[in-house]
């Protein structure tokens, strides 16, 4: 003769916890989520502002060139932009305010592109300063 074990009915024995995994991700998934979209944004920011100071570096070369134009560096680091940028930075203006005689700036504004669509993404503005190529003579005797 066997023994017979009946089964354990539920509510006897200790409770389990069913479904505490599928609470646990409820609420750890949005946090997750805005973490994700923060490296992210930060990222697309990063390189927005990487390609904003590459135009204006363009830029300062074309324009403190011996001989150069004046309108020579915000055209460099227009067409400089609209080579490479593409969405990641948007609404630039080019800027060569605040050059002389003897130094160029040019700066270079706009926005990075935003992972939530609608949202703006972060103002970006990087600017570069050089001085301007000139002939000089040896004033040694």
């Amino acid at each position: 003769m066997t023994l017979r074990q009946q089964p354990r009915s539920r509510s006897s024995g200790p409770r389990r916890d069913t479904g505490a995994v599928s609470l646990e991700i409820a609420i750890l998934a949005p946090a997750l989520l805005l973490v994700v979209f923060t490296i992210v944004q930060t990222g697309l920011w990063f390189y927005a502002r990487s390609l904003a100071h590459a135009a204006a570096q363009e830029g300062v070369t074309a324009a403190a060139g011996f001989g150069a134009r004046p309108d020579a560096g915000t055209s460099r680091a227009k067409a400089f932009l609209t080579q490479q940028a593409g969405d990641s930075l948007t609404r630039t203006v080019v800027s060569s305010a605040g050059s002389t005689a003897t130094q160029v700036r040019i700066e270079v504004t706009g926005v990075s592109l935003s992972v939530l669509p609608g949202v703006n993404g972060l103002a970006v503005t990087e600017s570069v300063t050089a001085p301007v190529e000139r002939f000089t003579t040896d004033s040694t005797p």
